[in-house]
């Protein structure tokens, strides 16, 4: 019986061992899926504020670990709650260019396929295209992932003037205390030499002495 009983809990302990290594086979699956997966993204910084009647550039890049094929993407406008579309396209594969179609009239493609590029460019701009834009990509290579990011753009009627006070006297205090201590280490540098050449002199005649 004893017996009988230790090769059930080795027969439950080799099961469960089974059941951590899949788990860690599954959870490595997950993590290379999502190191390849399709990503767009439009920056660092995810907003701007332009002027009325400026033009303004929306940038927007993707990226895929297997690469690209077919791949969809388009812009839309949140205008209201309610997404306008302003451009889309497909790119055939990595260095073909695609074949934009525009549907806004102050919408310009300005991206590539060669620089993973698909940012578009809104001449004249108003009040009224202040907002969310966002960029969708879609890669049929990856079973039809899809990834999207949101720009925001502000609209004024002129630009704010960046107060750099602070910045000028913290550059003014360092370039102060640079200064101040390379002067220090010139006036050590040639307070040495004068010494030593005074030491030199010294020499001759203590030995004149001896």
């Amino acid at each position: 019986m004893e017996l009988q009983n230790k090769r059930s809990f080795l027969h439950r302990c080799a099961r469960s061992g089974d059941l951590v290594h899949a788990g860690l086979v599954i959870t490595l699956l997950i993590g290379v899926w999502y190191a390849q997966a399709l990503e767009v993204n439009t920056g660092k910084v995810h907003f701007i504020e332009v002027m009325n009647g400026s033009s303004v550039l929306l940038p927007c890049t993707y990226a895929s670990c297997i690469g690209i094929q077919n791949l969809y993407f388009n812009w839309q406008f949140k205008d209201n709650g309610t997404l306008v579309k302003l451009c889309e396209a497909i790119i055939p594969a990595e260095g073909i260019e695609p074949n934009v179609k525009i549907h806004h009239e102050r919408v310009e493609f300005v991206g590539s396929s060669k620089q993973s590029n698909i940012s578009i460019l809104l001449h004249n701009v108003t009040f009224e295209d202040q907002g969310q834009y966002i960029c969708f990509a879609r890669n049929p290579k990856e079973k039809d992932r899809n990834h999207s990011a949101v720009f925001t753009l502000y609209v004024v009627d002129e630009l704010k003037e960046v107060d750099n006070t602070l910045t000028i006297i913290i550059v003014s205090v360092l370039g102060g205390v640079i200064g101040l201590i390379i002067l220090i280490m010139v006036v050590k540098a040639v307070v040495l030499a004068i010494l030593n050449k005074v030491q030199e002199k010294k020499v001759p005649c203590e030995l004149f002495r001896e």
